[in-house]
């Protein structure tokens, strides 16, 4: 893995005032926004990006809802948000508005991702470790309603998960209970 990294630099924000750091993976360009203290065991969010929720503010998804939640619960206690540039679980941009072009025409968000000729979700998480490593951090309490980032970290010692409860909303109801149900996210 070629991975290069940035300077620290401040980032103030309207959730706090943190540090950012860059790891560039090859061509993917992942961010790391940060609020010392870290301490021994520092909370950690691993947010793969959703330009439509994250920028936009689309209700389609809770992607905006978990990453504010997540500044949040870092500017108060510390930790790190580890943005990976993972955009539509990890099909892209392009791929994402067709997946959901299909679910506008009544498929789920795994259906339409198969119909497309991908996995449910095709990210993966070892520039974490290597993140975490950087960091010199081996435990964490991690930030995750998602089982397959407690899996996929294999040589970090997760010591606790923290749920995100998140308020469903209309548009959002159905991809929340496809998350749960065939998923295995844990609400």
């Amino acid at each position: 893995m070629n991975i290069s990294i940035s300077e620290v630099a401040n980032l103030p924000s309207r959730f706090g005032e943190f540090k950012i750091q860059s790891f560039k993976e090859n061509e993917k360009e992942h961010l790391v926004i940060f609020k010392e203290p870290l301490g021994d065991i520092p909370v950690v969010r691993i947010h793969s990006e959703c330009l439509t929720g994250d920028a936009i503010g689309s209700l389609k998804c809770d992607c905006r809802d978990q990453l504010e939640a997540s500044l949040e619960c870092i500017n108060k206690n510390g930790g790190m948000v580890i943005y990976l540039r993972q955009e539509g679980r990890n099909i892209g941009l392009f791929n994402k508005v067709n997946a959901y072009a299909l679910q506008d025409k009544g498929l789920d968000t795994i259906e339409a991702n198969h119909q497309l000729g991908f996995e449910a979700d095709e990210r993966t998480y070892e520039i974490v470790e290597t993140i975490l490593d950087h960091f010199k951090i081996n435990r964490i309490k991690l930030l995750t309603n998602n089982p397959k980032k407690l899996q996929g970290l294999k040589s970090i010692n997760i010591i606790e998960r923290l749920p995100i409860v998140i308020k469903p909303n209309k548009f959002n109801k159905n991809y929340l209970k496809v998350k749960q149900e065939q998923m295995g996210h844990l609400f």
